[in-house]
């Protein structure tokens, strides 16, 4: 896109974050960041090092030793770095993983119990959410995802079909999470989000669940999606 609309005469400026691909695209100006997916300006709430970023790539605007010209954002994000003090806003207990549809809805059902509380710190402290695309509300989410375990393919108006149905009540609950244990004191890393979710939830353990019944069904939309969208790779058991 950015080679089209130079060939039309309007200067661009990319902001990349997987060098191996812009590398072979090669746009006319671009900075490569160091930060994770989705987050081409860093992380939240820090206006000033986004600025930094900001400028970085419109300086690149000025420049006319082209044809390509791909800087490197020199800092990693401050705030990528682990808070040693984070206490998580929601405290779980462990449970044993259950054995049936019945059972992973219920104890997702009594974890979400303890979350929503701390979405709502969340949003009352911050006066935003991401929280929205899958167009069910938190507390149809439980049985909506058994549903699937049990071998149901059930959608909802807000998607056509079921494989998105789920792959956005799959971001919607991992940003829920991720909000709520931001809820309260200064925010933790991304990978302390990350380590938390992944490793101490049972959204997260549904999760994985949910992408190996995806992996073998033969419904080839949700077979895609549970494959990219439910489970990070470092988290996918091997």
């Amino acid at each position: 896109m950015a080679h089209m609309l130079e060939e039309r005469g309007l200067a661009t400026t990319v902001l990349a974050l997987v060098l191996p691909q812009v590398e072979k695209t090669r746009p006319p100006r671009g900075v490569m960041t160091p930060f994770m997916l989705g987050r081409p300006f860093g992380e939240p709430n820090d206006p000033a090092f986004q600025r930094r970023v900001l400028t970085q790539a419109l300086n690149l605007l000025e420049r006319t030793d082209g044809p390509v010209i791909l800087e490197h954002f020199p800092d990693d994000n401050p705030s990528w770095s682990d808070q040693p003090n984070w206490v998580p806003s929601v405290s779980l207990t462990s449970a044993a993983t259950p054995d049936s549809a019945e059972a992973w809805e219920a104890a997702f059902r009594a974890e979400l119990e303890a979350v929503l509380p701390a979405w709502d710190r969340f949003k009352a402290r911050f006066e935003r959410t991401t929280v929205g695309l899958s167009g069910q509300a938190p507390e149809a989410w439980p049985a909506f995802m058994a549903a699937f375990l049990d071998g149901g393919l059930p959608t909802v108006p807000a998607h056509d079909t079921p494989a998105l149905a789920l792959r956005f009540l799959a971001d919607d609950l991992k940003a829920l999470y991720s909000e709520a244990v931001q809820a309260d004191g200064a925010p933790p890393s991304a990978r302390q989000i990350d380590g938390w979710f992944w490793r101490e939830t049972t959204a997260a353990r549904l999760l994985i669940a949910l992408r190996k019944i995806a992996m073998e069904s033969d419904n080839n939309a949700l077979k895609t999606v549970g494959g990219r969208f439910f489970v990070p790779t470092p988290f996918v058991p091997v």
